[in-house]
């Protein structure tokens, strides 16, 4: 357990302020522990997993930060299926899964951050989505674990329904027995994509903007004339619009000042109210530790 940790140390854009209290359970079963204690006392808590798509404010978090980064679990299970914790790295999943010669999470390979990470906000690339893939996904949720299939789970684009307080804890993946050397060559081109269209060289979140129906996010911030626009230490890229960048000292502020803009240019030119995909959290700097705004994730 440490404490008044800094945030800006575990997440992708290298900003943020402090958490009160930042914590790593070792294991479900200690984390069902923590959770207990934590609803016993009535205390804010945050989950987090590699830190990507996540943008905490310069105030940081009043409250408890956990970070499922030791759940590490990762087997193969019968009928080309295999079970993952949520602190696996989309890395690691896709390198067990070629391994194995077990088909179709290859477009998860230059998705950073964890597996948890990328089931709550169902990330995805080249057409395809994660949880398309699930075949039941683990929660703790109220003090209890609860297991549902895909069908009863309500997600889409970027999107999944989770109760206030809940926490991924593991999913089962239903693949198909693939050719290890088709498989590698998919992994190989979709890298390639990812490095020709997205060659960011700063601190980033990934795509910053959700893409509106029939439309590229992208493209409406690169039309509206802000590729390279900057605030502070925070760039829209120059390599890639809908990435926001860190290109030294900047602050929660700067990235938050940033994507108000876009998001009024953009509005202003075409009508369209681009919606964040990084999701943002903590207190403003200048709030005090009396009336900051609790909450859980």
């Amino acid at each position: 357990m440490l404490l008044d940790e800094p945030l800006s140390q575990h997440t992708s854009l290298k900003v943020g302020g402090t958490a009160d209290c930042f914590v790593t359970p070792a294991d479900v079963d200690d984390l069902q522990l923590l959770m207990a204690l934590l609803d016993q006392n009535g205390a804010s808590y945050l989950v987090i997993g590699g830190g990507y798509n996540l943008l905490v404010r310069d105030g940081g978090f009043c409250g408890v930060v956990i970070s499922l980064r030791r759940l590490q679990r990762l087997e193969e299970l019968s009928g080309s299926r295999v079970r993952v914790e949520a602190g696996v790295s989309n890395g690691a999943l896709v390198r067990f899964t070629e391994e194995k010669s077990l088909a179709g999470l290859e477009f998860l390979c230059g998705i950073p951050g964890t597996v948890g990470g990328a089931l709550a906000v169902n990330a995805g690339a080249h057409g395809e989505a994660v949880l398309e893939k699930v075949e039941t996904l683990t929660t703790l949720k109220d003090g209890g674990v609860t297991v549902r299939r895909r069908e009863e789970l309500n997600f889409g684009y970027r999107h999944l329904t989770l109760a206030p307080g809940e926490i991924i804890l593991t999913a089962d993946f239903l693949l198909a027995a693939g050719d290890r050397r088709e498989m590698e060559g998919r992994i190989e081109a979709f890298l390639a994509h990812r490095h020709s269209a997205q060659r960011v060289r700063y601190p980033n979140a990934g795509s910053f903007f959700k893409n509106p129906p029939g439309k590229q996010a992208w493209r409406l911030i690169d039309e509206a004339g802000l590729r390279g626009y900057r605030i502070g230490g925070a760039q829209v890229a120059e390599a890639h619009a809908n990435f926001l960048v860190n290109r030294g000292r900047a602050t929660a502020g700067d990235f938050i000042e940033l994507a108000g803009l876009i998001k009024a240019k953009v509005r202003e030119r075409t009508g369209i109210t681009l919606e964040e995909e990084v999701r943002i959290v903590g207190e403003d700097r200048d709030q005090g530790s009396g009336n900051r705004d609790r909450q859980n994730q």
